[in-house]
């Protein structure tokens, strides 16, 4: 039988990282591997041929922890992500405000917290060009918002109104009054209380936003590390008539304000999952409901991630502050070991060195109750890792899943987190090299749309700890760098691993075509990931983005 496409003339990185000449695809799946002169006999009269000499083939990525529907969202209202500075953040936003007279709200997000002082965006900004309609705008992080007089006045926030226990209202050190910005529940209780919720219609297309830009980065599968009973509904619409083409965990998203008795109702949406199939499904694609995530702790730019000692007051000295965790220890054991008794695979955020100690604690708990299994649990961000916790991600066969964009020299770091950690504990993050001289094993996320999504670029910093666009910036701890072959293993094999997918991660002969065409071999010498741009990306044998 004939090819559907073949692919030749670019070096196919095939399994094992062995080399190939050319790819066929055929009916879905890798139909072969071989020489150019091998590969072409397989072609027909409606086989499509790319030839693309010096390009280089890699298995589609995979993103371990992303906010697809959120990301695709803003994309469609205010996406502030790509601009840069206040004045350009308030130029975009007063257009949209002008563009959209009849949206009840003003929503979006993307802003982030270097270009404002100390973090903290404030309300009047947002009054002068918005003044008679709420604005609520989550930044980059999706760990505070930022928002106008309006918003605060509808949400009934005043000076008097107390911190919630999970996150922190900014106030005017003054006058007391709130100044705009609202961190962690501070934030999510305004957005689930009175910021008008998408419906079905608007969250179908907001995923398909968020695929087309994953799919355009070479990207064909994810694990989305925050899914709700909404957009887990059209996750499942799409999945079940063909439209989602990227193969999709979901982690059910856990609820900090509820106990072990949501765990319950976590089952039944497990199993309203397995209800949908997928036109993809005889290629072990679609949409699986079967990840728990856990929020544990915030971050370190505004002090709510877990510390075990306190945060550093900026100016040499220390404070009281140890961060926040969001799931107190025993109920986190106990919920750890009740989901991996279920089979639930359990995805833990956990940013400072006593969020990551408390994650493993809570693995180990699990492990000691219910024995080894294959559930493959796995900490996303571990931003700050004590030196005796390293070695327990391979004891426990805990996976780490990298936000390796994150490990460079950048205002967010210099200015709004080193002073605040110290220069001991400074010189504990992201410990990629030292996880893997350990024998952990890594996957890659880019967390999206809290920073790019580009695997390249995310790859290009864990390989040299230096921001792509400022290659003569001093690299960032440059000790825990990642050799290339480990990064791309880590977004690709990793990641897969991560995602129970036993079809994608490697390109093999009978395994599911997801495939992406580079222009450029990133491993010849002197190339840089980052330059590299995706020509083709392939996810289940079709073509689901092409330059």
């Amino acid at each position: 039988m004939h090819a559907d496409l073949i692919i030749t003339g670019a070096r196919v990185r095939s399994e094992a990282r062995r080399s190939a000449e050319a790819v066929a695809v055929r009916g879905g799946r890798i139909a072969a591997l071989g020489t150019q002169d091998e590969i072409r006999a397989l072609a027909g009269p409606r086989t499509e041929h790319i030839h693309a000499p010096g390009g280089l083939v890699l298995p589609g990525f995979q993103d371990a922890h992303v906010h697809t529907p959120f990301g695709g969202r803003n994309l469609l209202r205010i996406w502030l992500n790509d601009l840069v500075g206040r004045q350009a953040y308030l130029d975009a936003i007063a257009a949209y405000a002008k563009a959209h007279p009849d949206e009840e709200w003003i929503t979006g997000g993307g802003w982030a917290m270097e270009y404002f002082p100390g973090g903290t965006p404030r309300k009047e900004d947002l009054d002068a060009i918005c003044p008679d309609r709420p604005v609520f705008l989550f930044n980059r992080d999706v760990h505070g918002a930022w928002v106008n007089s309006r918003a605060l006045k509808l949400a009934g926030i005043t000076k008097d109104t107390p911190d919630p226990a999970d996150g922190r209202i900014e106030r005017d050190p003054v006058t007391g009054e709130p100044t705009g910005t609202l961190h962690e529940g501070a934030a999510y209780a305004v957005n689930d209380r009175i910021v008008p919720l998408p419906g079905q219609e608007e969250w179908q297309a907001a995923i398909l936003a968020g695929q087309d830009h994953l799919h355009a980065l070479g990207i064909t599968g994810w694990q989305d590390a925050w899914v709700t009973r909404d957009t887990q509904h059209a996750y499942q619409a799409l999945a079940a008539d063909g439209r989602l083409t990227g193969r999709v965990v979901g982690a059910l998203w856990w609820e900090r304000h509820r106990g072990l008795e949501q765990i319950d109702d976590l089952v039944a949406r497990r199993e309203s999952g397995r209800d949908v199939t997928s036109p993809r499904a005889h290629l072990g694609s679609g949409f699986f409901p079967t990840s728990v995530k856990i929020m544990t702790d915030g971050i370190l730019e505004n002090h709510t991630g877990a510390l075990l000692e306190p945060y550093c007051d900026g100016c040499g000295g220390a404070g009281d502050n140890l961060g926040l965790t969001y799931v107190d220890q025993e109920t986190l054991t106990a919920a750890l070991v009740q989901l991996d008794a279920l089979g639930f695979q359990v995805h833990q955020h956990a940013i400072g060195d006593r969020a990551v100690r408390n994650a493993l604690d809570a693995i180990a708990a699990a492990r000691a109750a219910n024995g080894p299994g294959d559930r493959r649990h796995h900490i996303a961000h571990v931003q700050v890792i004590q030196p005796n916790d390293i070695k327990r991600f391979a004891d426990l066969d805990v996976i780490a899943n990298l936000q390796t964009y994150w490990a460079q020299s950048e205002p967010q770091m210099d200015e709004l987190t080193v002073p605040f950690l110290g220069p001991e504990r400074a010189g504990l993050q992201y410990p990629f090299a030292d996880l893997w001289a350990e024998g952990t094993r890594l996957a890659m996320g880019s967390d999206w749309a809290v920073t790019t999504a580009n695997p390249l670029e995310q790859i290009e910093v864990a390989v040299r700890r230096i921001d792509p666009d400022n290659r003569g910036n001093a690299p960032f701890l440059p000790d825990q760098r990642l050799a290339l072959d480990t990064a791309v293993d880590a977004f690709t094999a990793g990641s897969a691993f991560v995602n129970h997918d036993a079809e994608g991660g490697a390109l093999r002969v009978g395994a599911r075509a997801d495939l992406v065409l580079l222009d450029e071999d990133i491993f010849q010498p002197g190339c840089h990931a980052a330059d590299a741009r995706v020509r083709l990306t392939v996810a289940s044998g079709e073509i689901v983005h092409r330059l």
